[in-house]
């Protein structure tokens, strides 16, 4: 989360959507989703993902954020040495929820 989430602050099209968000608990809440999104226990406890990005399209978030999002998280994980095959059931993960992520 740490490595991913540097890459999201650092890229300039989407860190305004992180101004005033507590990171450590951004991390934690990913961490716990991500888990249970990959089959691991379920310790997520937040919203459902439409309406916990809702805000987020109404200040713009569109298909070219969450693209980027996409290509910081692939590149992540080929940064850690995940195989190909797990960052590409990553990525069909990440996909299923798209519309959701932009309230469509």
């Amino acid at each position: 989360m740490d490595i991913f989430y540097d890459k999201v602050i650092a890229d300039p099209k989407l860190k305004p959507f992180f101004d005033g968000v507590d990171m450590t608990r951004q991390r934690n809440k990913q961490r716990a989703f991500l888990t249970y999104a990959f089959g691991g226990t379920i310790n997520y406890s937040g919203k459902n993902i439409r309406d916990a990005h809702k805000h987020l399209v109404q200040k713009g978030m569109n298909s070219t954020h969450f693209d980027a999002v996409m290509g910081h998280l692939g590149n992540t994980l080929q940064e850690l040495s995940v195989p190909d095959d797990l960052i590409q059931e990553a990525a069909q993960i990440a996909m299923s929820v798209k519309n959701d992520v932009l309230d469509r």
